[in-house]
């Protein structure tokens, strides 16, 4: 099958033919349809999060952002046929831990990540263990593109903002970094009812984020973002969230904070922080902060998900601003290095 192949952690990733994934008894083979081009690629390209533990062998074939139709099915499987239309939300538990027996499924003690545990969506071809867990239907109403998008952003945000930090409507979100993840969570937020703030230091980004749901937008290189936040809510948002996962974004939207408000951390950290950031420990307390973090979602979460899909009260197909070529992802790849790709952009032909 042809995939995109990273050889050598740093270099661009190549199209190659490689063997196509086996089957296991739990499991399904999927052909795949769409995947989504995420950021956390990029990470994976250029060999970070090794201080989180995360040593993948190379070659490898990433993407975890990925929908498609049921190939082959396994002979313990009894939730998939031939020829289901599915979505593959991309963190899976193995169901007997503390955390999935208790609904967080996300943060399972054993489970596996869609295209770092096993080869993902950049593969024309993935096969996905234990399906009737970790798999889900895609309604026909649903377009593939969409269903590619909702397996990372679209979850990782409905997650951190429903669940996690409780967005209310009429609330103060300011949103720091407006790439795919960013507008993901804009046009939830808005969604809720919130009043969206988004930061970003590229302008045709803050004008898909003023599309899709922001009240206002702040270029982040020529505006103190941090003032301009205080002086439009009046002493602070309610809630910030850094969709970014660097040193700056993260001690910006602390610092955007109004009292008792709450900080929800998204992004994940680069080489230059390698997981940790110095933050304003007084001002948390004196301003009685929460520092919130939200990993992927429980897949047990994603009727609520995919019923706002279908009702239109979400629409992730307006994200996704790209489709492209397996050929022409691993470009795509090396100009998020840059901060160049604005939106959702989603591999659909290979």
């Amino acid at each position: 099958m042809k995939a995109l192949v990273l050889t050598e952690y740093g270099n661009k990733m190549e199209v190659k033919e490689v063997p196509k994934p086996e089957l296991s008894e739990t499991g399904i083979v999927l052909k795949i349809k769409a995947n989504g081009i995420c950021r956390s690629d990029w990470h994976f390209m250029m060999g970070d999060w090794d201080w989180n533990g995360l040593n993948i062998e190379l070659p490898h074939v990433f993407g975890h952002e990925f929908s498609g139709v049921v190939e082959e099915v396994g002979s313990k499987v009894t939730k998939f046929k031939v020829g289901d239309r599915v979505v593959v939300p991309h963190a899976h538990g193995e169901g007997t831990c503390e955390y999935c027996l208790t609904g967080h499924s996300n943060i399972c003690d054993n489970g596996s990540v869609a295209g770092s545990t096993y080869w993902g969506g950049y593969g024309e071809y993935v096969s996905v263990p234990d399906a009737d867990r970790n798999v889900v239907h895609l309604p026909d109403n649903v377009s593939f593109e969409v269903g590619a998008a909702l397996g990372c952003r679209f979850m990782t945000a409905f997650h951190g903002l429903v669940d996690q930090v409780k967005v209310q409507p009429g609330e103060w979100v300011a949103v720091h970094g407006s790439g795919g993840l960013g507008l993901c969570l804009v046009h939830i937020a808005n969604a809720i009812g919130a009043k969206v703030i988004a930061v970003d230091i590229n302008d045709e980004a803050l004008q898909l984020a003023s599309e899709f749901g922001a009240h206002v937008t702040i270029n982040g290189r020529e505006k103190d973002a941090v003032q301009e936040i205080m002086e439009i809510t009046g002493g602070g948002v309610h809630v910030s969230v850094d969709a970014l996962g660097i040193a700056t974004t993260c001690r910006n939207s602390i610092l955007s904070l109004r009292k008792r408000g709450r900080h929800l951390q998204l992004g994940l950290t680069t080489a230059e922080e390698k997981g940790y950031v110095s933050l304003p420990v007084d001002l948390i307390v004196l301003k009685e902060l929460q520092l919130v973090g939200s990993s992927n979602m429980p897949v047990s979460r994603f009727p609520d998900l995919m019923r706002m899909v279908e009702s239109g009260i979400i629409q992730p197909e307006k994200m996704i601003t790209k489709t492209v070529s397996i050929e022409e992802a691993a470009d795509i790849l090396v100009d998020m290095s840059e901060f160049k790709t604005p939106g959702i952009t989603v591999v659909n032909r290979w």
